[in-house]
């Protein structure tokens, strides 16, 4: 019997489901996939960390500065060859990639990527540096449901939508915070409680919760008792505790890409040994706070130390040197390039830092030991929500993670000092700061929802409003430029007047060849000229791109590429 025809037709068998059930089920398996590769994460970094660190502290002193300073020297070694040789892209949390891929690239992350990302965690976050596993677990569950749907589903409709998906069921599984995870997704990613993709995103961080349920238990993260012993006298210290949190976001966020930045202008140090130095002032940090105190809390996540705080409880003064000494290290193993997320970090700084604060309160103030629970509780939130600007978000994740409704209140006042101190300080969150200082500014393109209003849309509102232009040909300059901005294409000028266009592929060849490159033909239109105007003329030049000029000033305003124009239709066809 032959048995290609004892098989059925799957082709056929899809094409037979209605699409609102084919939705539905390709949601589920995406999100069962992200899922379990979060769980997977989280899972390998947690062993990790038991086998390395949590034995090293059982031995002796000398035995464990040795040990830890071998793996934390050699895990990074390895995330930076990881990342040099073989995907730089996949440093840091992973959140900003995930945005910009969203946004710019219709949804689509390259596998590559995300595999050096998954191993490249694993070996920093469990070899010992203070980064949290929380964004690369987003960025985990965005890319593989990105790369699983290129196998269900045919061309790059439903990419954008497969890396939500993706991202909320990764979050929900890396926190076991279901809620959450469907705010981020709305806060942080697409920024509207309107967006198409709400309902599937609601699906999969039910299905992320399911799987980490059945994995892990039902369990919150932080197994404490109900909280009864609260007064009203805690209310009078939350303001100051979630001012001092706050005031640590703001300073976290400043000096991390203040690191980055003077990182980026030392071209003479190789990329590959960058991580290896916020390893070791993590290692200096971490290990003589651990003779001190004997905490763990700055190596890795440090969840056990909070858990600890937030049930037990701490010495008031080793809470606050604690916090103080997991802030450098983040800023540190962050800023030098290491592999993993900011999520943990905050928590645990801003957990200790708001203990601090309501112990020292409680010594001149009637505080019970829930209260000053509830007051780190709320550092938690004000830190976090200081540094992603996501408020709903940092106080879902932070009450998930309790299960606790009392602290609910306290965490409110906490949002909107934290709120209010993170605006007045930054113009943008963290992950917004880090994709512009990598040169990589999102445009977030919304168009309308009917043909006629999209023809007539203004070329302006979909076009990229800074374009980054090539002032001479130098070698100097493009070296600078390509090092600096991911775009693939620029407009040449000279004393201000536009020249024409440069490919990225071309710079790159004349800085090997050292010869002058080839300049295109600039095609120009003006900003108040509309979609349905200016749409044939990408192809009437070499570079699909069309330089976008002030009718007035006849100034360069914007630039905006065919993709563009396409990446918008699609949106508005979904």
């Amino acid at each position: 019997m032959n048995m290609k025809l004892a098989l059925p037709d799957i082709k056929a068998l899809k094409d037979r489901i209605p699409d609102n059930t084919r939705e539905v089920i390709v949601t589920c398996i995406l999100s069962i996939a992200s899922a379990l590769s979060a769980v997977a994460f989280l899972y390998a970094i947690k062993i990790s960390f038991a086998l390395t660190y949590e034995r090293f502290a059982e031995e002796s002193p000398l035995y464990f500065i040795i040990s830890s300073f071998i793996l934390i020297t050699v895990s990074s070694l390895m995330v930076g060859f990881l990342l040099t040789v073989f995907s730089p892209e996949a440093a840091g949390s992973g959140i900003p990639q995930m945005k910009a891929a969203y946004w710019k690239e219709s949804g689509d992350l390259k596998l590559k990527p995300v595999i050096v990302k998954f191993f490249a965690g694993i070996i920093s976050i469990g070899g010992g540096n203070s980064l949290g596993r929380e964004g690369p677990s987003v960025y985990l569950g965005s890319g593989v449901a990105s790369n699983l749907d290129k196998t269900i589903e045919k061309g790059e409709r439903n990419r954008r939508a497969a890396s939500v998906v993706g991202a909320s069921a990764g979050l929900a599984a890396a926190f076991n915070t279901p809620l959450a995870a469907i705010a981020f997704i709305i806060e942080e990613v697409v920024g509207d409680m309107n967006n198409k993709y709400l309902g599937r995103v609601v699906i999969s961080s039910v299905i992320g919760a399911f799987v980490v349920y059945a994995l892990m238990g039902r369990h919150p993260s932080f197994s404490m008792e109900m909280l009864t012993d609260i007064s009203w006298t805690h209310y009078a210290v939350v303001p100051f505790a979630a001012f001092a949190a706050s005031y640590l976001g703001i300073i976290f966020q400043k000096d991390t890409l203040k690191l980055r930045r003077s990182i980026k202008k030392r071209k003479k140090i190789k990329p590959w040994i960058m991580p290896l130095f916020g390893g070791l002032i993590t290692w200096v940090i971490g290990t003589s706070l651990f003779l001190f105190t004997g905490k763990l809390g700055v190596f890795s996540l440090g969840y056990n130390d909070l858990s600890e705080l937030m049930t037990v409880g701490f010495e008031w003064k080793i809470a606050g040197i604690l916090a103080i000494g997991k802030l450098i290290a983040t800023i540190s193993s962050y800023g030098f390039g290491g592999c993993g997320g900011i999520f943990a970090p905050s928590l645990f700084i801003g957990g200790f830092s708001g203990y601090f604060i309501g112990s020292a309160a409680a010594l001149w103030l009637p505080l019970t030991h829930d209260d000053i629970i509830v007051i780190a509780a709320v550092g938690m939130s004000s830190f976090l929500g200081a540094v992603v600007q996501a408020p709903l978000t940092s106080l879902l994740i932070v009450f998930e993670m309790t299960h606790q409704f009392a602290i609910v209140p306290a965490l409110m006042i906490g949002i909107i000092v934290s709120q209010a101190m993170a605006r007045k300080a930054f113009r943008l969150n963290f992950y917004d700061a880090i994709l512009i200082q990598d040169g990589n500014e999102l445009h977030k393109i919304r168009p309308p929802v009917d043909l006629y209003s999209w023809q007539n849309l203004p070329i302006s509102a979909i076009a990229h409003p800074n374009p980054v232009v090539l002032k001479d040909l130098s070698n100097a300059s493009m070296k600078e430029i390509i090092e600096n901005y991911p775009y693939g294409a620029f407009p040449v000028t000279e004393t201000g007047e536009l020249k024409g266009i440069l490919t990225r592929d071309e710079i790159k060849d004349a800085l090997k060849t050292r010869e002058k490159p080839k300049v295109h033909e600039a095609g120009t239109c003006y900003c108040d000229e509309t979609v349905k105007d200016v749409g044939n003329r990408f192809i009437e030049y070499d570079v699909h791109v069309l330089v976008v000029k002030n009718r007035k000033t006849e100034q360069i305003s914007g630039i905006v590429t065919l993709r563009d124009l396409i990446r918008a239709q699609s949106a508005m066809q979904d």
